[in-house]
């Protein structure tokens, strides 16, 4: 089963919390185990499973980018002017994979699934998600 999550950003720089409907997806799916697979389609953006009980790990995730890459300062910044939003999706990754145990995603307490945007705001960012029976 294979689904494309379209998702509206609105800044520059943050990350949006996608786990709900995923979690839709992979209950539909009617699998009691095997994985889901995440990948973002863009090469500014990102996916990142991080702490969802707070939004400051989230804020706390884009000021740490933010500082260790900087925006304005690099080659592709003369082109278009985001080569620090292709280097934070870079260092990010594009892709998370999550196990399905007892027909549910096998995240802790504590983890959500994000999508990270780096060169927003955008009207539609796309995120296929695959489910894979074990």
């Amino acid at each position: 089963m294979q689904e494309i999550l379209h998702i509206a950003t609105g800044s520059r720089e943050g990350l949006y919390d996608i786990t709900s409907p995923v979690h839709e997806i992979a209950g539909a799916a009617g699998i009691e185990n095997g994985i889901c697979s995440l990948y973002v389609r863009g090469a500014t953006a990102a996916l990142m499973i991080q702490e969802n009980w707070d939004d400051s790990v989230q804020r706390d995730v884009v000021s740490l980018l933010q500082k260790v890459i900087p925006r304005g300062v690099w080659e592709h910044d003369r082109q278009d002017g985001n080569g620090d939003a292709h280097l934070k999706a870079g260092l990010v990754g594009p892709s998370e994979t999550v196990p399905i145990i007892g027909g549910r995603l096998a995240l802790s307490t504590w983890q959500n699934i994000f999508l990270c945007e780096f060169d927003g705001p955008r009207r539609q960012r796309e995120v296929v998600v695959s489910i894979i029976p074990a």
